[in-house]
């Protein structure tokens, strides 16, 4: 009962994850959407994959741009061991084929961290980008590991399940997902608050100190690096599972930007900050991409915006408020924010009709798209749409900057006063009995 109370918040966003498909369940024929599995398993495998990349660059301080050879060799290990079970020669649970993968990230983030932690810094990050890059075009040249631009296909249909599942359908699949990105969140979890996870933030925090307390930073980070392998194996165990392929682009640059822009927009400075970035930018490329031919530019631009106004990511906005809420005066933010959303929506507004105005104009018009708006056709070439467009960016960015005014205002008084109240609770020291 005592556990139950203390992970009360972990089976609830559980169970809040298994009742989410079906609220896209077609009932009259009786199945799942199969987009919304593939799109949830995709936020389950990159959430392990940014989770692994902040063990570097959010616990150890570690800027890596080519987290993805990781992930990537772990899904080609992965989908190797899944040949070797259909042949016949070993056997392996289907359950456990992203272990086979975790251990193949283990090894190679052994040898790789071996040579790029003797670095730190500019110079592990260069690095890394060009280990990155020689993976890349090994994977196009090597084609007994890892298939040319064909990459290696499997079938995840094994037979060798533990529970007597066949994994024939995304359900099932989305549920392996879900209980691995459990598993593997509680020990990355458990990793930070261990004497590694400790010495790992002494070496980000101060390099020359944890020297002169008698540890090897250098050691500290191969260690890191190591297991973060580990992890993002993992994910690549399971992105085999999901999409019975694995190619050349999952070692690729991209796939390394994807887990720097999840953890960047999430935020390093809280475990959890990876997890809501990768939801961001899972959406982003699957849902927006549908809709908008310039969703990399949305990307890039909330990529900015971030590091620019919320260096500490949405974990961070989300943690600004903590002194608030702890006062109790947290509704006394409504009325500023309720102010500020109108010019901030206007702004949003004209942003993205100006992008789509010209995205339609050249990309669009050279595939024969036509934009519309509720069913009305808009004449990209026309001047009034850039009018409206350009009018709605500028008087919603005047009218916000108005607003921010008194919102940074009426923000400091409530620290000020959140402070104050805190100070007044804490007890004082007694007074030394004469």
């Amino acid at each position: 009962m005592n556990m139950l109370r203390r992970h009360w918040p972990w089976l609830l966003v559980l169970v809040i994850l298994l009742a989410f498909p079906f609220l896209f369940y077609d009932w009259s024929k009786g199945r799942h959407s199969g987009f919304v599995l593939t799109l949830m398993s995709e936020i389950g495998v990159m959430a392990i994959f940014a989770l692994s990349y902040n063990m570097l660059m959010g616990q150890a301080g570690l800027l890596s741009f080519g987290h993805a050879v990781l992930f990537g060799l772990g899904a080609y290990c992965a989908a190797h061991v899944i040949n070797l079970v259909k042949a016949g020669t070993i056997w392996l649970p289907t359950e456990l084929v992203p272990l086979a993968g975790g251990l193949g990230g283990l090894f190679f983030g052994y040898v790789f961290g071996w040579l790029v932690t003797k670095q730190r810094a500019t110079a592990f990050a260069m690095i890394t980008m060009g280990l990155g890059e020689l993976v890349s075009a090994a994977a196009l040249m090597f084609m007994a590991f890892f298939g040319g631009e064909g990459g290696i296909t499997i079938d995840r249909v094994m037979d060798t399940s533990l529970v007597g599942v066949r994994y024939t359908s995304p359900w099932q699949v989305y549920c392996l997902v879900l209980a691995w990105a459990f598993i593997a969140a509680a020990l990355m979890r458990l990793q930070t608050q261990t004497a590694l996870g400790k010495m790992a933030n002494a070496t980000r925090d101060n390099f020359e100190r944890a020297q002169f307390v008698g540890y090897d930073p250098r050691m500290v980070r191969l260690m890191q690096f190591t297991l973060s392998g580990f992890f993002a194996g993992i994910g690549g165990g399971l992105y085999v599972l999901i999409y019975e392929i694995v190619t050349f682009d999952t070692v690729s640059a991209a796939k390394s930007a994807n887990a720097l822009l999840a953890v960047y927009i999430g935020g390093a400075g809280g475990f959890f900050g990876p997890i809501l970035g990768t939801i961001v930018v899972v959406l982003l490329q699957s849902g927006v991409s549908l809709l908008s031919n310039a969703w990399l530019l949305y990307v890039g631009v909330l990529f900015i915006v971030m590091v620019m106004y919320a260096p500490g990511g949405l974990i961070g906005l989300i943690f600004m408020h903590l002194p608030i809420w702890r006062a109790g005066r947290m509704r006394e933010l409504l009325l500023p924010y309720a102010r500020a959303f109108p010019p901030a929506l206007l702004v949003l507004l004209g942003f993205v009709f100006m992008v789509e105005l010209a995205s339609f104009t050249t990309i669009g018009a050279a595939q024969g798209k036509r934009f519309t708006i509720g069913g009305q056709l808009i004449d990209t070439t026309a001047p009034m749409p850039w009018v409206i467009a350009i009018a709605a960016l500028v008087l919603g960015a005047l009218w916000l900057r108005y607003e921010a005014r008194g919102f940074r205002q009426r923000w400091d008084e409530l620290m000020e006063g959140s402070k104050r109240a805190q100070a007044t609770a804490a007890p004082k020291p007694q007074e030394a009995v004469a």
